[in-house]
């Protein structure tokens, strides 16, 4: 799920909790960068064969959504630019993949003619262009970096948007004390600067469905991922998105645990909660093919 534009940052700006807020602005940092991994990635191999076009299409469905609901629901407007940022990204990984399939769909014409590629030829196609008869030496795919170094490096990347997200708290905790709450921050805390949000039954459908759709999402890239052995598709994509949900459930819950606030909050809960779980298992499905490859 994408956390913080909907839930957090409308029903529950107005706490002063230290943890939740620290936690709050690492799940923040973790979804800022989740999406560049996956765009490098797609950019190293020039395909986005990797990730399912269903995959980041109900996910971009969902960012809107959640925009819409940051939009109803009168929240900053640094938070409305953020769900227009996650949509942009969004809207970047689909691009890259049917540029990808362009670029191929144009070598194959000049080469064999206007046949091109079949209909059927997308979903299933090879991640590298000619890859089933070419030296896999020349790829980016067959330097397969051992498991062991390959976990010491996203160890050392989640730290690192740790440090970054404790150390946004900071700087804005500094600016709250200088100069008293302001909206120049990404949380207002002050109770006079957050408004209820209207229009609370809209703002609470948009919620439970962009949940039930960020959920959704990743079942077609776990079936993909049985096809491809997770090629071309970046764990740290799953990995920052397990700790942006996983800090910002825990941000919710350190705030308070009043049945109130915890309903109001349910439907970004339940998304983010649940989807920590398929998240793990698609790293799962990672590590089982690595360790394969590795194995060869």
């Amino acid at each position: 799920m994408r956390p913080p534009t909907a839930a957090m940052l409308g029903a529950s700006l107005i706490g002063n909790d230290t943890l939740s807020s620290v936690l709050g602005w690492i799940s923040i940092a973790c979804w800022i960068v989740v999406y560049s991994p996956q765009i490098y990635e797609n950019y190293q191999l020039k395909s986005g064969e990797g990730v399912s076009v269903l995959f980041i299409s109900i996910w971009l469905l969902g960012d809107l959504l959640n925009l819409a609901g940051a939009v109803l629901g009168n929240l900053l407007p640094t938070v409305i630019i953020l769900g227009a940022y996650y949509t942009a990204c969004d809207l970047i990984l689909l691009g890259q993949i049917y540029y990808y399939r362009w670029k191929k769909q144009r070598k194959y014409d000049e080469v064999d003619g206007p046949e091109g590629l079949s209909a059927a030829d997308d979903e299933q196609t090879p991640l590298i262009p000619g890859s089933e008869g070419l030296d896999t030496s020349a790829s980016p795919e067959s330097v397969v970096e051992p498991l062991r170094v390959l976990l010491a490096k996203y160890a050392v990347a989640v730290l690192f948007v740790v440090v970054v997200g404790i150390g946004a708290w900071w700087v804005n905790e500094g600016r709250l004390h200088r100069t008293g709450p302001s909206l120049h921050g990404l949380f207002a805390y002050a109770k006079k600067q957050v408004k209820k949000p209207k229009h609370d039954v809209l703002v609470q459908f948009f919620g439970w469905s962009s949940a039930a759709l960020f959920l959704g999402a990743r079942i077609p890239q776990i079936l993909k991922n049985f096809a491809t052995c997770c090629k071309g598709l970046s764990p740290a994509l799953f990995l920052f998105s397990i700790l942006g949900n996983t800090t910002y459930c825990l941000s919710i819950i350190a705030k308070s645990v009043d049945k109130a606030y915890l309903l109001t909050n349910a439907g970004w809960l339940a998304g983010s909660g649940l989807t920590v779980f398929l998240d793990v298992f698609v790293l799962c499905q990672f590590m089982y093919y690595r360790s394969v490859d590795n194995s060869r």
